[in-house]
């Protein structure tokens, strides 16, 4: 039974879904043909991003009524600290957050051992992808390379990463169509720009001459006039003489070359396609500014991430124990110094230890400092209540002690 009877209850042919990736070429003055990672303004928009997201760490956490663990299990830790021999954590979380932002799909191969557990993690650079529904229902992905080869893994092995998850039951919607235009306008503008650099050192001036010469008295003439007159080096002081052997005629160049203000317009669509501003680009962010930015790019990313690499990484029996995965940040770290020092007030109510502090201010850990402390008039009121209340003999509670003498 396919997947499609299994939800409608009728019979369908085996259906192929195609989707074609955003291919970087490299080489060559950048026009628009899918490769934007060639642009400049996209790099910029992509890579505060990218880098965020590969500072966030990754954990494996099982909580459940009877323990509460942080990496419980070693061949997960090593995992996540390092996917495969050829990059760390960090690197494999920037790698797919690039392929994501490019082509709103990021593909990771995970490698099991006979066992069936996880072993390697690999990003998958893939052309083109397709679909392919088996006989049973099974859904495998069908990847072609940039150097002719082609593999087809069960989609359950391949941690899939969308956005602008719309129409397509498999894959997010490719920016291609959204960006085309605006890429076209960045391309032009670039182009015309060189070309009217370019043009600046054509011809000027025509020399119309009256009579005819020979080519060495024509091109005699063309020099003295560039020397007297053009070149930066004449000591004619401003003054032109007239000569009657030939009549000038200027060349204007009329060249378009786009305002400052259109330029500004075209680039700030692009942020905000990408959802961006030139303060995160340009790194000149407040607090303010950059826990919007996070909240709105960097968090749902990472809560994608974690979903499914959890439901990737571990069975439903294993998730049911309390097994996933996390990826931490502290967005703090980048709030301003004042906002970090009026944090101490939460480590002696308890609410932070000691050693989450320091981090928040990039300082190393201390023994003893991942135990929470308390003030003594924060403890929980059910410790701390000792006094009795009044007797029955009508007193308002216990005789005190005296400190005069008799």
């Amino acid at each position: 039974m396919g997947l499609f009877d299994k939800i409608f209850g009728r019979k369908q042919a085996p259906t192929t879904t195609r989707f074609e990736m955003i291919n970087d070429n490299g080489g060559g003055f950048f026009s628009w043909n899918g490769d934007i990672y060639q642009s400049d303004i996209i790099r910029a928009c992509i890579r505060p991003k990218a880098k965020a997201v590969g500072k966030l760490i990754a954990k494996h956490i099982r909580d459940n009524a009877t323990e509460f663990k942080v990496n419980p299990d070693p061949y997960i830790r090593f995992i996540l600290e390092e996917p495969n021999p050829l990059m760390t954590g960090q690197m494999f979380q920037e790698k797919m957050t690039v392929q994501l932002e490019l082509n709103h799909n990021a593909f990771a191969y995970i490698k099991r051992d006979e066992l069936g557990y996880a072993s390697e993690i690999y990003p998958i650079p893939c052309t083109t992808v397709e679909v392919v529904q088996g006989s049973q229902g099974d859904i495998f992905l069908k990847f072609y390379f940039r150097n002719g080869k082609q593999m087809t893994v069960p989609y359950t092995d391949i941690i899939h990463l969308r956005k602008d998850f719309n129409e397509n039951d498999f894959f997010g919607e490719h920016p291609g169509k959204a960006l085309s235009s605006l890429m076209d306008i960045v391309t032009t503008t670039d182009q015309g720009i060189v070309k009217a650099i370019k043009n600046s050192a054509v011809v000027k001036w025509i020399l119309k001459f009256k009579s005819v010469l020979k080519q060495e008295d024509i091109d005699a003439q063309v020099g003295n006039f560039v020397k007297n007159y053009l070149s930066i080096d004449n000591i004619s002081g401003g003054a032109a003489a007239t000569d009657p052997r030939y009549d000038l005629e200027q060349v204007t160049n009329n060249a378009f070359v786009p305002s400052s203000e259109q330029m500004r317009e075209t680039t700030q669509r692009i942020y905000n396609f990408f959802n961006t501003n030139e303060q995160i680009i340009q790194s000149k962010y407040t607090e303010d500014e950059w826990n919007a930015y996070y909240e709105s790019e960097i968090e749902p990313l990472a809560m994608q991430f974690a979903g499914e690499m959890t439901r990737k990484l571990f069975s439903r029996r294993e998730r049911g124990f309390g097994n996933k995965i996390i990826f931490e940040a502290s967005s703090l770290q980048y709030a301003s110094m004042s906002t970090k020092m009026n944090l101490v007030q939460m480590v002696d109510r308890g609410a932070m230890t000691p050693n989450e502090w320091r981090s928040i201010l990039s300082l190393g850990p201390i023994e003893g400092g991942d135990k929470p402390i308390r003030r003594l008039d924060t403890a929980p009121v059910a410790v701390n209540v000792n006094a009795k209340g009044g007797e029955d003999n009508g007193q308002d509670g216990n005789e005190g002690t005296g400190n005069a003498s008799d």
